[in-house]
Protein backbone atom coordinates (compact mmCIF):
# COMPACT_ATOMS: atom_id res chain seq x y z
CA UNK A 1 0.00 0.00 0.00
CA UNK A 2 1.48 3.29 -1.06
CA UNK A 3 1.85 6.25 1.33
CA UNK A 4 -0.82 8.14 -0.60
CA UNK A 5 -3.36 5.39 -0.13
CA UNK A 6 -2.48 5.05 3.56
CA UNK A 7 -2.94 8.78 4.11
CA UNK A 8 -6.31 8.77 2.35
CA UNK A 9 -7.46 5.82 4.47
CA UNK A 10 -6.53 7.63 7.70
CA UNK A 11 -8.35 10.75 6.61
CA UNK A 12 -11.47 8.79 5.67
CA UNK A 13 -11.44 6.97 9.01
CA UNK A 14 -11.06 10.21 10.94
CA UNK A 15 -13.97 11.77 9.06
CA UNK A 16 -16.14 8.73 9.80
CA UNK A 17 -15.33 8.98 13.50
CA UNK A 18 -16.28 12.66 13.53
CA UNK A 19 -19.61 11.91 11.85
CA UNK A 20 -20.29 9.08 14.27
CA UNK A 21 -19.48 11.31 17.25
CA UNK A 22 -21.89 13.95 16.01
CA UNK A 23 -24.62 11.35 15.52
CA UNK A 24 -24.33 9.66 18.93
CA UNK A 25 -23.55 12.78 21.03
CA UNK A 26 -26.50 13.53 23.40
CA UNK A 27 -28.47 16.65 22.63
CA UNK A 28 -27.63 19.52 24.96
CA UNK A 29 -31.15 20.83 25.58
CA UNK A 30 -33.44 21.15 28.61
CA UNK A 31 -35.53 18.01 29.24
CA UNK A 32 -39.22 18.40 28.43
CA UNK A 33 -40.16 18.26 32.12
CA UNK A 34 -38.31 21.54 32.75
CA UNK A 35 -39.34 23.24 29.52
CA UNK A 36 -41.47 25.93 31.22
CA UNK A 37 -39.41 26.44 34.37
CA UNK A 38 -39.08 30.13 35.19
CA UNK A 39 -42.01 31.22 33.04
CA UNK A 40 -44.93 33.28 34.38
CA UNK A 41 -48.09 31.32 35.15
CA UNK A 42 -50.36 33.99 33.68
CA UNK A 43 -48.26 36.57 31.81
CA UNK A 44 -51.34 38.58 30.73
CA UNK A 45 -52.51 39.14 34.31
CA UNK A 46 -50.93 42.48 35.20
CA UNK A 47 -53.61 44.73 36.72
CA UNK A 48 -54.97 43.89 40.20
CA UNK A 49 -57.86 46.31 39.63
CA UNK A 50 -59.17 44.10 36.83
CA UNK A 51 -60.23 41.49 39.39
CA UNK A 52 -64.00 41.57 39.93
CA UNK A 53 -64.48 38.16 41.54
CA UNK A 54 -62.42 36.00 43.86
CA UNK A 55 -63.30 32.36 44.49
CA UNK A 56 -61.51 30.45 47.24
CA UNK A 57 -62.19 26.77 47.86
CA UNK A 58 -60.56 25.38 50.98
CA UNK A 59 -60.65 21.76 52.09
CA UNK A 60 -61.27 20.62 55.64
CA UNK A 61 -59.69 17.19 56.07
CA UNK A 62 -61.32 16.30 59.44
CA UNK A 63 -64.80 16.65 57.93
CA UNK A 64 -63.77 15.82 54.33
CA UNK A 65 -65.65 18.83 52.99
CA UNK A 66 -64.74 21.56 50.52
CA UNK A 67 -65.65 25.06 51.71
CA UNK A 68 -66.41 27.46 48.88
CA UNK A 69 -66.11 31.21 49.42
CA UNK A 70 -66.80 33.86 46.79
CA UNK A 71 -66.50 37.64 46.71
CA UNK A 72 -67.94 39.57 43.75
CA UNK A 73 -68.33 43.14 42.57
CA UNK A 74 -72.00 43.69 41.75
CA UNK A 75 -74.06 46.81 41.17
CA UNK A 76 -71.21 49.08 42.20
CA UNK A 77 -70.48 47.27 45.49
CA UNK A 78 -68.58 44.26 46.77
CA UNK A 79 -70.59 41.41 48.26
CA UNK A 80 -69.80 38.00 49.72
CA UNK A 81 -71.78 36.00 47.18
CA UNK A 82 -71.33 32.75 49.08
CA UNK A 83 -72.91 34.29 52.21
CA UNK A 84 -76.21 35.71 51.02
CA UNK A 85 -74.59 38.65 49.18
CA UNK A 86 -73.50 40.29 52.41
CA UNK A 87 -72.06 43.74 51.49
CA UNK A 88 -68.48 44.48 52.47
CA UNK A 89 -65.80 47.09 52.07
CA UNK A 90 -62.86 45.12 50.69
CA UNK A 91 -60.45 48.00 51.34
CA UNK A 92 -56.88 47.01 50.53
CA UNK A 93 -57.56 43.29 51.01
CA UNK A 94 -58.52 42.88 47.35
CA UNK A 95 -55.36 44.61 46.14
CA UNK A 96 -53.17 42.59 48.50
CA UNK A 97 -54.82 39.33 47.48
CA UNK A 98 -54.56 40.09 43.78
CA UNK A 99 -51.03 41.47 44.02
CA UNK A 100 -49.84 38.34 45.80
CA UNK A 101 -51.01 36.23 42.85
CA UNK A 102 -49.89 38.52 40.03
CA UNK A 103 -46.71 37.66 38.18
CA UNK A 104 -46.17 34.32 39.93
CA UNK A 105 -43.52 32.28 38.18
CA UNK A 106 -42.92 28.57 37.80
CA UNK A 107 -39.73 28.88 39.81
CA UNK A 108 -38.88 25.19 40.13
CA UNK A 109 -40.49 22.13 38.59
CA UNK A 110 -40.71 19.41 41.23
CA UNK A 111 -42.75 16.69 39.55
CA UNK A 112 -44.99 15.94 36.61
CA UNK A 113 -46.44 12.77 38.12
CA UNK A 114 -50.10 12.68 39.11
CA UNK A 115 -49.13 10.28 41.90
CA UNK A 116 -47.17 13.10 43.59
CA UNK A 117 -50.11 15.50 43.87
CA UNK A 118 -51.14 14.21 47.29
CA UNK A 119 -47.58 14.39 48.60
CA UNK A 120 -47.34 18.07 47.66
CA UNK A 121 -50.91 18.88 48.74
CA UNK A 122 -52.06 20.03 45.31
CA UNK A 123 -55.05 17.78 44.65
CA UNK A 124 -57.94 19.92 43.44
CA UNK A 125 -60.41 20.27 46.35
CA UNK A 126 -63.24 20.19 43.79
CA UNK A 127 -62.05 17.03 42.04
CA UNK A 128 -64.59 14.32 42.84
CA UNK A 129 -62.81 11.75 40.68
CA UNK A 130 -59.95 11.54 43.16
CA UNK A 131 -60.80 9.30 46.12
CA UNK A 132 -58.07 10.58 48.43
CA UNK A 133 -59.31 12.64 51.38
CA UNK A 134 -55.81 13.92 52.11
CA UNK A 135 -53.41 16.03 50.11
CA UNK A 136 -56.02 18.43 48.78
CA UNK A 137 -54.99 22.05 48.39
CA UNK A 138 -56.67 25.44 48.31
CA UNK A 139 -58.01 26.52 44.93
CA UNK A 140 -58.00 30.24 44.17
CA UNK A 141 -59.62 31.65 41.04
CA UNK A 142 -59.61 35.31 39.98
CA UNK A 143 -62.04 36.56 37.31
CA UNK A 144 -62.61 39.83 35.51
CA UNK A 145 -65.87 41.71 34.88
CA UNK A 146 -66.72 39.38 31.99
CA UNK A 147 -66.25 36.30 34.24
CA UNK A 148 -63.13 35.36 32.31
CA UNK A 149 -60.39 33.64 34.31
CA UNK A 150 -57.42 35.88 35.04
CA UNK A 151 -55.60 33.33 37.19
CA UNK A 152 -56.39 29.92 38.64
CA UNK A 153 -54.15 28.11 41.14
CA UNK A 154 -54.14 25.18 43.50
CA UNK A 155 -51.98 26.21 46.47
CA UNK A 156 -50.41 23.24 48.22
CA UNK A 157 -48.15 22.59 51.18
CA UNK A 158 -45.25 24.84 52.22
CA UNK A 159 -41.89 23.74 50.81
CA UNK A 160 -39.73 22.17 53.52
CA UNK A 161 -36.63 24.17 54.30
CA UNK A 162 -37.66 27.13 52.12
CA UNK A 163 -39.66 29.72 54.08
CA UNK A 164 -41.96 31.77 51.85
CA UNK A 165 -42.24 28.97 49.27
CA UNK A 166 -45.11 26.58 48.61
CA UNK A 167 -46.13 23.99 46.07
CA UNK A 168 -48.45 25.15 43.30
CA UNK A 169 -50.30 23.43 40.48
CA UNK A 170 -52.56 24.68 37.70
CA UNK A 171 -55.97 22.93 37.69
CA UNK A 172 -55.98 20.30 34.99
CA UNK A 173 -52.18 20.22 34.76
CA UNK A 174 -49.88 17.44 35.92
CA UNK A 175 -46.79 19.41 36.89
CA UNK A 176 -46.18 20.57 40.43
CA UNK A 177 -44.00 23.62 40.99
CA UNK A 178 -42.17 25.05 43.98
CA UNK A 179 -43.05 28.75 43.92
CA UNK A 180 -41.83 31.69 45.95
CA UNK A 181 -45.07 33.14 47.29
CA UNK A 182 -46.78 33.83 50.57
CA UNK A 183 -50.21 34.11 48.97
CA UNK A 184 -52.85 32.44 51.13
CA UNK A 185 -56.29 34.00 50.47
CA UNK A 186 -58.75 33.30 53.25
CA UNK A 187 -62.00 31.38 52.78
CA UNK A 188 -63.37 32.63 56.12
CA UNK A 189 -66.21 35.15 56.22
CA UNK A 190 -64.78 36.85 59.32
CA UNK A 191 -61.48 37.64 57.56
CA UNK A 192 -63.25 39.69 54.87
CA UNK A 193 -65.54 41.65 57.21
CA UNK A 194 -64.22 44.58 59.18
CA UNK A 195 -64.11 44.33 62.95
CA UNK A 196 -66.23 46.72 64.96
CA UNK A 197 -69.58 45.40 63.79
CA UNK A 198 -71.53 47.48 66.29
CA UNK A 199 -69.58 50.72 65.82
CA UNK A 200 -69.33 50.93 69.59
CA UNK A 201 -66.06 52.63 70.67
CA UNK A 202 -65.00 51.31 74.06
CA UNK A 203 -64.24 54.83 75.35
CA UNK A 204 -67.85 55.91 74.70
CA UNK A 205 -69.55 53.09 76.60
CA UNK A 206 -71.06 54.25 79.88
CA UNK A 207 -73.16 51.36 81.18
CA UNK A 208 -73.78 47.69 80.38
CA UNK A 209 -76.81 45.79 81.67
CA UNK A 210 -76.99 42.02 81.22
CA UNK A 211 -80.39 40.36 81.49
CA UNK A 212 -80.12 36.61 81.98
CA UNK A 213 -83.24 34.53 81.38
CA UNK A 214 -84.41 31.56 79.37
CA UNK A 215 -87.50 31.17 77.21
CA UNK A 216 -89.57 28.07 76.61
CA UNK A 217 -89.93 28.16 72.80
CA UNK A 218 -93.18 26.18 72.91
CA UNK A 219 -95.08 28.03 75.63
CA UNK A 220 -93.25 31.36 75.64
CA UNK A 221 -92.80 31.07 79.39
CA UNK A 222 -90.01 33.29 80.71
CA UNK A 223 -87.80 32.30 83.61
CA UNK A 224 -87.26 34.92 86.33
CA UNK A 225 -84.71 37.35 84.82
CA UNK A 226 -81.45 38.10 86.55
CA UNK A 227 -79.95 41.55 85.96
CA UNK A 228 -76.21 42.18 86.08
CA UNK A 229 -75.18 45.84 85.82
CA UNK A 230 -71.59 46.65 84.89
CA UNK A 231 -70.17 50.05 85.66
CA UNK A 232 -66.72 51.34 84.76
CA UNK A 233 -65.39 50.41 88.20
CA UNK A 234 -66.32 46.71 87.88
CA UNK A 235 -63.65 44.06 87.32
CA UNK A 236 -65.30 42.73 84.13
CA UNK A 237 -65.75 46.15 82.51
CA UNK A 238 -62.60 46.17 80.38
CA UNK A 239 -63.13 42.64 79.05
CA UNK A 240 -66.79 43.12 78.11
CA UNK A 241 -66.44 46.60 76.58
CA UNK A 242 -63.30 45.58 74.70
CA UNK A 243 -65.15 42.61 73.22
CA UNK A 244 -68.05 44.86 72.17
CA UNK A 245 -65.71 47.38 70.56
CA UNK A 246 -63.93 44.77 68.43
CA UNK A 247 -66.85 42.37 67.94
CA UNK A 248 -66.47 40.53 64.67
CA UNK A 249 -69.14 38.56 62.88
CA UNK A 250 -68.46 35.14 61.41
CA UNK A 251 -71.61 34.96 59.27
CA UNK A 252 -74.87 36.76 58.53
CA UNK A 253 -78.36 35.59 57.53
CA UNK A 254 -80.86 37.86 55.78
CA UNK A 255 -84.06 38.91 57.49
CA UNK A 256 -87.35 38.81 55.57
CA UNK A 257 -87.78 41.93 53.44
CA UNK A 258 -90.92 43.05 55.31
CA UNK A 259 -89.23 42.74 58.69
CA UNK A 260 -86.14 44.59 57.46
CA UNK A 261 -88.31 47.43 56.14
CA UNK A 262 -90.09 47.78 59.47
CA UNK A 263 -86.85 47.79 61.44
CA UNK A 264 -85.42 50.55 59.28
CA UNK A 265 -88.43 52.59 60.33
CA UNK A 266 -87.87 51.68 63.98
CA UNK A 267 -90.87 49.42 64.43
CA UNK A 268 -91.92 45.76 64.40
CA UNK A 269 -95.13 44.36 62.93
CA UNK A 270 -97.04 41.81 65.02
CA UNK A 271 -97.48 39.30 62.20
CA UNK A 272 -97.26 35.54 61.93
CA UNK A 273 -94.53 35.88 59.27
CA UNK A 274 -92.41 38.00 61.60
CA UNK A 275 -92.94 35.63 64.52
CA UNK A 276 -91.97 32.56 62.45
CA UNK A 277 -88.89 34.27 61.03
CA UNK A 278 -87.70 35.27 64.49
CA UNK A 279 -88.33 31.81 65.96
CA UNK A 280 -86.15 30.22 63.27
CA UNK A 281 -83.13 31.99 64.77
CA UNK A 282 -84.00 31.64 68.44
CA UNK A 283 -86.10 34.75 69.08
CA UNK A 284 -89.69 34.99 70.30
CA UNK A 285 -92.15 37.77 69.50
CA UNK A 286 -94.64 38.29 72.33
CA UNK A 287 -98.20 39.58 71.98
CA UNK A 288 -97.07 42.92 73.35
CA UNK A 289 -94.44 43.28 70.62
CA UNK A 290 -91.44 42.50 72.79
CA UNK A 291 -88.68 40.35 71.30
CA UNK A 292 -87.26 37.74 73.68
CA UNK A 293 -84.13 35.69 73.05
CA UNK A 294 -83.15 32.09 73.73
CA UNK A 295 -80.15 33.08 75.82
CA UNK A 296 -80.94 36.49 77.22
CA UNK A 297 -79.94 39.97 76.18
CA UNK A 298 -77.89 43.01 77.06
CA UNK A 299 -78.31 46.78 76.87
CA UNK A 300 -75.30 49.00 76.23
CA UNK A 301 -75.63 52.72 76.90
CA UNK A 302 -73.39 55.17 75.07
CA UNK A 303 -72.22 58.68 75.95
CA UNK A 304 -74.43 60.26 73.25
CA UNK A 305 -77.63 58.70 74.66
CA UNK A 306 -77.80 55.79 72.21
CA UNK A 307 -78.67 52.42 73.73
CA UNK A 308 -77.94 49.15 71.92
CA UNK A 309 -80.27 46.22 72.57
CA UNK A 310 -78.35 43.01 71.83
CA UNK A 311 -80.30 39.76 72.00
CA UNK A 312 -78.58 36.36 71.99
CA UNK A 313 -80.47 33.77 69.98
CA UNK A 314 -80.02 30.13 69.09
CA UNK A 315 -76.79 28.31 68.30
CA UNK A 316 -76.10 28.99 64.62
CA UNK A 317 -75.86 26.33 61.98
CA UNK A 318 -72.91 26.62 59.62
CA UNK A 319 -73.21 27.46 55.95
CA UNK A 320 -72.11 23.90 55.10
CA UNK A 321 -74.05 22.02 57.76
CA UNK A 322 -77.58 22.60 58.98
CA UNK A 323 -76.79 20.88 62.30
CA UNK A 324 -76.37 23.07 65.38
CA UNK A 325 -73.40 21.88 67.40
CA UNK A 326 -73.35 22.48 71.14
CA UNK A 327 -71.17 25.40 72.11
CA UNK A 328 -71.24 26.77 68.60
CA UNK A 329 -71.57 30.26 67.18
CA UNK A 330 -74.56 32.38 68.16
CA UNK A 331 -77.21 34.46 66.37
CA UNK A 332 -77.59 38.12 67.31
CA UNK A 333 -80.59 40.42 66.91
CA UNK A 334 -79.46 44.03 67.32
CA UNK A 335 -81.47 47.27 67.52
CA UNK A 336 -80.71 50.80 68.73
CA UNK A 337 -82.67 53.59 70.39
CA UNK A 338 -81.96 57.11 71.64
CA UNK A 339 -83.18 58.98 74.70
CA UNK A 340 -82.60 62.68 75.28
CA UNK A 341 -82.65 62.34 79.07
CA UNK A 342 -80.08 59.55 78.89
CA UNK A 343 -77.80 61.71 76.72
CA UNK A 344 -78.12 64.60 79.17
CA UNK A 345 -77.29 62.29 82.06
CA UNK A 346 -74.00 61.50 80.34
CA UNK A 347 -73.33 65.14 79.51
CA UNK A 348 -74.31 65.14 75.80
CA UNK A 349 -76.67 67.92 74.71
CA UNK A 350 -75.96 67.85 70.98
CA UNK A 351 -78.90 65.58 70.04
CA UNK A 352 -76.65 63.90 67.44
CA UNK A 353 -77.42 60.55 69.05
CA UNK A 354 -80.93 60.54 67.56
CA UNK A 355 -79.55 60.49 64.03
CA UNK A 356 -76.92 57.95 65.04
CA UNK A 357 -79.59 55.56 66.40
CA UNK A 358 -81.54 55.84 63.14
CA UNK A 359 -78.46 55.10 61.04
CA UNK A 360 -77.61 52.11 63.22
CA UNK A 361 -81.08 50.63 62.83
CA UNK A 362 -80.78 51.00 59.07
CA UNK A 363 -77.42 49.23 59.26
CA UNK A 364 -78.71 46.37 61.40
CA UNK A 365 -82.14 45.99 59.78
CA UNK A 366 -81.29 43.48 57.05
CA UNK A 367 -79.35 40.86 58.97
CA UNK A 368 -79.29 38.33 61.75
CA UNK A 369 -75.62 38.39 62.69
CA UNK A 370 -73.56 35.44 63.88
CA UNK A 371 -70.71 35.84 66.38
CA UNK A 372 -68.15 33.27 67.46
CA UNK A 373 -68.69 31.23 70.60
CA UNK A 374 -65.55 32.69 72.21
CA UNK A 375 -66.96 36.23 71.99
CA UNK A 376 -70.37 35.02 73.14
CA UNK A 377 -68.84 33.51 76.30
CA UNK A 378 -67.04 36.78 77.08
CA UNK A 379 -70.29 38.73 76.87
CA UNK A 380 -72.65 36.39 78.69
CA UNK A 381 -71.49 36.91 82.25
CA UNK A 382 -73.41 35.04 84.92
Amino acid sequence: MTETIKTASFLFGAAALVVAAVVVQPERRTPAMFSDEGEAFYPKFKDPQSVKAIEVVDYDEPTATARAFKVEFRRSRWVIASNNDYPIDVGDRLVKTSAALIDLHKDQVRSELVQDHAKYGVIDPLDQKVSSLQGRGKRVTLRDAQKEVLADFILGKPVDGKPGWRYVRIPGGKRTYAVKTEADPSARFADWVNAGLLRMPQANIRKVTLVNYSVNPLTGALSPPENVVLMQESSQWKSVTGTLDALKIVDARPKPAEMAHDLREGQMQLSMQTALALRQFGFLLTQTGRVLATDGEMTVEMANGVAYQIRFGDVASSAQDSAKAAGGDRYLFVTASWDKARAARYGDTSDTGERSAHDLNVRFADWFYVIGNADFQKLRLK
